[in-house]
């Protein structure tokens, strides 16, 4: 698979992990800290809001690999 083609794929995969993942944190946050003290919904989202890097860091070194 050459680079051009790692990289369309990678973009679009990408985009839709952030937009489902967001989706999902921020219902996640909306129902079960709804009623939480703030100093605990502030965790969640600081936590809940860089979750996501390492899983896109990853993709991204995919998307990057020299082809063979």
């Amino acid at each position: 698979m050459t680079i051009r083609i790692r990289k369309l794929i990678g973009s679009i995969a990408l985009v839709a992990f952030i937009m489902i993942y967001a989706l999902f944190a921020m219902e996640l946050g909306a129902g079960a800290f709804a009623d939480a003290a703030p100093v605990a919904q502030a965790i969640y989202y600081l936590v809940a809001g860089l979750l996501w890097v390492p899983i896109a860091a990853l993709l991204i070194r995919w998307m990057q690999r020299p082809d063979q």
